[in-house]
């Protein structure tokens, strides 16, 4: 077994960890083939536990399997972008108010902790979108709906294949931060109502950068 082989535990979900990061990070491109026998030798497994990831990226919007053409990598349309803006802007608007209203002043204060990392972070991409993503799934825990809380992370995951691409838009990393201020601000002054629609503002503002 290769250097890199997988310990036998839970071994499907680890190759399909490893396969969604390589997804996000370009290494395998929307549209590109998988290569099945390829990536079980990379990994030192058979291809069983390798189709058996397939299936959940699968489920995930990440791969599209085609009858006896294999796996694909999915291609995010402009019409799914929006879709899944759509539906983010709603469920996170909504989960915006919930924070307004209930969240602890201690649970606000690292909300703004947060965002004065990613304030810091704004020259280095990587960081910011992690520290974007952060905060976003941080205000969704607050919220505390196990079920909404679910769906967001599946719908980032499809968002995720287009992946930096609007951040690359001039303006938008800055653009993205004055949102940010102002959803802390609603938030702080705990008013569910703006706070909800500057989340949606922030999303259709992502939107417009992102096509």
């Amino acid at each position: 077994m290769s250097a890199t082989a997988l310990a036998p535990r839970a071994l499907y979900e680890e190759v399909a960890e490893r396969l969604r990061q390589r997804i996000f990070h370009r290494e395998l491109e929307p549209g590109s083939w998988i290569d099945e026998l390829k990536i079980a030798e990379e990994l030192g497994i058979s291809r069983t536990p390798l189709r058996e990831a397939l299936k959940v990226l699968a489920a995930e919007g990440l791969v599209t399997m085609k009858v006896r053409r294999g796996a694909y990598v999915t291609e995010v349309s402009e019409k799914d972008l929006a879709d899944v803006y759509h539906l983010l802007a709603l469920l996170e608007s909504d989960a915006a108010g919930v924070v307004a209203q209930r969240a602890t002043d201690a649970e606000l204060a690292g909300l703004q902790a947060l965002h004065d990392e990613l304030e810091a972070a704004a020259t280095d991409r990587d960081r910011f979108f992690a520290l974007n993503e952060q905060f976003h799934m941080r205000l969704l825990e607050i919220a505390d709906n196990r079920w909404r809380d679910q769906m967001v992370a599946d719908l980032r995951k499809v968002m995720k294949l287009n992946r930096h691409h609007s951040l690359f838009k001039t303006g938008r990393i800055s653009e993205s931060l004055a949102e940010h201020r102002a959803i802390v601000q609603a938030l702080t002054q705990r008013d569910p109502l703006l706070a909800a629609h500057r989340m949606r503002e922030h999303f259709r503002s992502g939107l417009e950068a992102a096509v």
